[in-house]
């Protein structure tokens, strides 16, 4: 029996993590929860794979080559959240599991944070607790993936 393969997918600015508003986002670095992410799916019997973009074209040809390949998505869309249907409309086209990741609490902060396009073809949102974020959305991901789809 295989494993469920996961697309984790980081959009614009992520690669400043542990250098911009730590504030808000915290002192830990993209690479960091990359290699956290690796050791959870170690632990789940799972294979993730990484990987992040500042562009909204290449974050939906990414999204479009997960079909096929991996068995969900777990994304954190970064700005694009509030403003990107085509990043929605890549999601919903591939019909895979999505998971919505955020770092911080979008919806304790500016108004226009509050909304999310992506959340409509997630099969969940969460967010405002950090690196923990991932782990969890990956934690879901995987718990949905067991009870719902056969392993490949």
């Amino acid at each position: 029996m295989g494993k469920f393969s996961i697309l984790v997918l980081h959009g614009p600015n992520l690669n400043l993590l542990g250098k911009r508003e730590t504030a808000i986002y915290g002192h830990t670095s993209l690479a960091t929860i990359n290699h956290i992410l690796q050791e959870d799916a170690a632990r789940l019997g799972v294979d993730v794979t990484c990987l992040q973009s500042n562009h909204e074209g290449v974050l939906i040809d990414y999204i479009h080559q997960a079909l096929g390949v991996h068995h969900g998505i777990v994304i954190n869309p970064g700005g694009y959240t509030h403003t990107s249907v085509a990043l929605r409309d890549a999601l919903a086209a591939v019909n895979l599991p999505v998971v919505e990741v955020h770092l911080s609490n979008i919806h304790r902060r500016e108004e226009f944070r509050h909304h999310s396009y992506i959340a409509a073809v997630a099969i969940g949102q969460i967010c405002g607790f950090g690196v923990d974020s991932y782990r969890l959305g990956l934690q879901a991901l995987v718990s949905y993936l067991s009870n719902n789809v056969p392993k490949p």
